[in-house]
């Protein structure tokens, strides 16, 4: 049966594509795609893109932190990503006498890059399929759980025979396909990675909530970091003898330009897709779960730039955290609205009537059905499960009184976690929070889904204003020295104190009522997705399937090109600093441009530097910050985000709609030299032969540099 499987996945990646420039394909097995990228225009071979025998384009990619990638411009480590995947790192060097989310950040030498504790990159050293040793031990029959306890056992072998703590070496094993294939992945992770330069929010996150996901975009979404290393090279923590990490690979840069039908590919880490989920998933997303979390977002949002446009220094402790929260909520609307128009439900209910009725007098007669059944069992407790995520979890005192509890349970150090928090925490905001979402809660849910500690505290103080302001009067967590003071002997004590007492209650319920019921149907939906997965393969065996994205390391690939959002309008593929001064608006914090910008603009001959532009890369959460390619792979831009009418990609790719949006490198380029002042990191960096300057040009003046970039 293993070896079925696996042969139905290597037919699959053999196969053509399903649709024009869809796919996130495994850079191991990019040998079966290079044929396809060829005829679209691409010049490199498999081995330039992915190999473990030389160094290859993989070895100049990293997963940034938790979630975003990056890449590697030089052989001194000098790292790229976005502004916005290092901007809770700039937020946390800023106070408001240094406000480097406001006025940008440029180390003038490595002697004033700034380190950053807890973040680290990974390098992928190699990845191999795994699934024959990782089902050692299976057999038909078995329950979930106990496969689950096989596939664990064995991937912690694994693992361990390869883990080198010494090295930086660390291995996972990702399931694939919905667990029908397991693959290993071998990172080595550098832990000392200092801020290098970004650049004023108003630039890197021009058009903040208003522009995002939107286009044209205008947006110099880029930061600056180095990797460091210890004096052989190796992986270390910080330290101030540690050295600039010499790469096996670094990117060389191209400013020749792209023009409309230009291939592009983006080599990174894209972070969750579900390309082949089942018609009743798609119609929750879109119908159910996403109006009911944008609905809470709104409030949080609403509240939270009142009060960061009235106080410079709230408007700092909050940025990052209203940023987080914007980001999803806007995705969530145009994701629910792209599958609204292309009738994605209706479009999976045909295709399971189809596959059923091929599946008829075979071991997956009914399937679809009993999918469905399952889904309609869990959505009740899953829905209150997400309420209570965007809920209570996420009234701020709740959830750092949880924190502490935990901390000193495990007898883990609270004052980092005390320090992080009241640094970015105003009062006012979290009560006003705490009022309007518990009167959410208290009229959305369904009775029968309120805790009965909720349903008590509620009738005692007559409104969630009353019970917040109880909370906020009584709660030790509303001050600092007192939480500081805390030691694990005062556990018991702290089960009373209003803030810990809602918190465990809300807490209890989830574990007593819901997660059970989540727990099982989640156990029947794996099992039965991962037959409904091998099956799609049965019966559509000239399609090809990619896997699903999980974070790890993917080549997806296109073209540059515009799209049509509606009637008559047809967006062109390339914005261009004109559109930042048409934008530019003083009373606006969003689009209140730096005045150096204005003053270079004014200089005249800078209309058509381009900024932004479009591709049908394939890309999702996590390829933010990643390397986009030309056909020699050069890099020419930095993935950033989506067209908002393509959000839906997570779920279905519209060839028509789905556009991946990143900055050229050449308004990267001209931002860190004639805004940042910073040319000197320029002259660490390799560039193509043939661009709109030689490298030698570096050298010359910032001006003939400046209009040299424009040129291209």
């Amino acid at each position: 049966m293993k070896r079925i499987i696996v042969s139905l996945i290597l037919i699959s990646l053999l196969a053509p594509c399903a649709s024009a420039d869809e796919g996130m394909w495994l850079p191991s097995l990019i040998a079966k795609r290079i044929d396809d990228m060829g005829s679209k225009g691409c010049r490199l071979t498999a081995e330039d893109i992915y190999s473990i025998n030389q160094a290859s384009l993989k070895d100049a990619v990293v997963l940034f932190g938790g979630g975003c990638t990056g890449e590697l411009v030089s052989d001194r480590g000098l790292l790229l990503t976005n502004h916005h995947c290092g901007y809770s790192y700039i937020q946390r060097h800023s106070s408001t006498g240094h406000d480097y989310l406001r006025d940008g950040f440029w180390a003038s030498s490595p002697a004033e890059e700034l380190p950053n504790p807890g973040l680290s990159v990974r390098f992928l050293d190699r990845m191999e399929e795994v699934t024959a040793q990782v089902l050692h031990g299976f057999s038909e029959g078995m329950s979930e759980s106990q496969r689950d306890s096989v596939v664990a056992v064995n991937s912690k072998s694994i693992i361990r025979s390869i883990d080198n703590p010494a090295k930086g070496i660390k291995a996972s094993i990702e399931a694939l396909y919905y667990a029908n294939q397991y693959y290993l992945f071998v990172y080595r992770i550098y832990r000392d990675v200092r801020l290098v330069g970004a650049p004023p929010s108003s630039i890197g996150k021009f058009g903040g909530d208003t522009d995002n996901w939107m286009w044209p975009r205008h947006t110099g979404d880029f930061s600056v970091f180095r990797i460091y290393a210890d004096k052989d090279g190796n992986p270390a923590d910080y330290s101030p003898d540690n050295v600039p990490y010499k790469p096996r690979k670094h990117f060389r840069i191209s400013t020749r330009g792209l023009r409309e039908g230009d291939f592009t590919f983006v080599y990174g880490c894209p972070g969750s897709t579900r390309e082949y989920a089942h018609s009743e998933e798609v119609r929750y997303i879109a119908e159910v779960s996403d109006p009911q979390k944008i609905a809470l977002r709104t409030i949080r949002l609403g509240i939270q730039k009142k009060y960061m446009s009235q106080s410079q220094e709230v408007r700092i402790q909050y940025s990052s955290k209203n940023a987080s929260t914007a980001n999803a909520w806007k995705k969530w609307q145009g994701e629910s609205k792209g599958i609204a128009r292309l009738r994605t439900v209706e479009a999976k209910q045909d295709f399971e009537r189809r596959f059923e009725a091929w599946a008829k007098g075979t071991q997956y007669e009914g399937l679809t059905s009993r999918i469905k059944t399952i889904y309609e069992r869990r959505e009740p407790s899953y829905l209150a499960y997400e309420y209570f995520y965007e809920t209570i979890r996420s009234i701020e005192i709740l959830h750092f009184a949880s924190n502490i509890q935990n901390c000193l349970k495990g007898g883990r150090p609270i004052g980092p976690v005390v320090a992080s928090f009241f640094k970015d925490y105003y009062r006012p905001i979290d009560e006003e929070c705490f009022a309007a979402l518990v009167d959410a809660f208290d009229k959305n849910m369904p009775e029968v889904f309120k805790p009965a500690y909720f349903k008590q505290k509620m009738a005692a103080f007559g409104s969630a204003a009353a019970w917040r302001d109880d909370v906020f009067s009584r709660s030790i967590f509303t001050d600092r020295d007192k939480v500081s003071a805390l030691t694990k002997a005062d556990l018991k004590a702290l089960e009373s104190d209003p803030a810990c007492e809602l918190y465990n209650a809300f807490q209890s319920w989830y574990e007593k009522d819901l997660r059970p019921v989540i727990v099982s149907t989640d156990h029947e939906l794996r099992s039965a997705m991962r037959e409904y997965m091998k099956a799609q393969m049965l019966f559509e065996p000239d399609k090809a399937f990619y896997p699903d994205a999980n974070l790890t390391l993917r080549v997806a690939y296109g073209q540059v090109k515009g799209y049509s959002p509606c009637d008559a309008v047809y967006y062109n593929p390339v914005s261009t600093l004109k559109g930042i001064i048409e934008k530019d608006n003083p009373d606006i914090f969003d689009y209140n441009i730096p005045q150096k910008l204005r003053d270079i603009y004014a200089e005249g001959g800078h209309e058509s530097q381009p900024v932004c532009f479009l591709a049908t890369n394939h890309t999702s959460g996590g390829n933010s910050g990643s390397p986009v390619l030309n056909a020699d792979g050069e890099l020419v831009g930095i993935n950033f985000d989506r067209v908002w009418e393509g959000t839906m990609s997570d779920i279905v790719f519209d060839p028509d709609y789905c556009r991946n949006i990143s900055i050229d490198i050449r308004y990267l380029l001209f931002i860190i030299e004639r805004v940042g002042g910073a040319g000197w990191l320029l002259d660490e960096m390799d560039f193509a032969p043939n661009g709109s300057y030689q490298r030698s040009s570096l050298r010359a003046t910032p001006l003939l540099r400046a209009c040299r970039f424009v040129q291209g």
